[in-house]
């Protein structure tokens, strides 16, 4: 990484986030929590939101497809992270902390649903969906973790990613509420930006 980018990372880091209204703060944070309780009440499976997550996934086989079997199975589990990462990143740019939030907090819900998927690579029991011949459709952790050796630690593996999931989903509304906390106390920092 150059000089230059690095001092350009720097100051965006240093860059104030833009104001939000006191009215959007609360909102925010009631959101996260209420979801927050969604989730807890599904145990994190069978959620609206994973019809989302399953169609990013899928397109993510298509696309990474093109760079071999391996990189086809892998793609659609990283193109379903890397979707969420990329829009947090943009907001992260654009100082846009609810933005920024809302989009880190999806990408660690998807780690619940992997981790349900990694968790099935031995018993093999989930339905399967694929874009292309069902006849041929392959249970991505499965195919992965004996390609690597590792399916008797499926679940094992999986617990740890389900942890990572529900820590990042429960410490970035937390963190915003820091933020938002922190802005109120400072009101100064604010004054350079405008109301969203």
């Amino acid at each position: 990484m150059t000089t230059g980018m690095l001092d350009y990372l720097k100051s965006l880091w240093d860059e104030e986030w833009k104001q939000v209204s006191p009215w959007a703060r609360s909102a925010w944070i009631a959101f996260f929590a209420l979801f927050l309780i969604y989730v807890a009440s599904h145990r994190g499976e069978g959620l609206f939101i994973d019809n989302v997550n399953l169609v990013v996934h899928e397109g993510g086989h298509a696309l990474f497809s093109w760079f071999g079997y391996m990189p086809g199975l892998l793609g659609g589990t990283a193109f379903q992270l890397m979707v969420p990462l990329l829009l947090a990143c943009y907001f992260f740019v654009q100082r846009q902390a609810t933005g920024f939030a809302f989009c880190l907090f999806f990408f660690f819900e998807n780690f619940l649903g992997v981790a349900t998927y990694m968790a099935d690579a031995r018993a093999m029991a989930l339905p399967l969906v694929t874009i292309g011949d069902p006849e041929f459709v392959t249970h991505d952790w499965h195919a992965i973790f004996s390609r690597v050796g590792l399916l008797e630690y499926d679940t094992t593996i999986a617990s740890l990613v389900r942890f990572a999931g529900w820590s990042g989903m429960i410490l970035t509304p937390v963190w915003l509420a820091a933020e938002f906390r922190y802005s109120r106390l400072f009101p100064s920092r604010e004054s350079k930006h405008e109301v969203h």
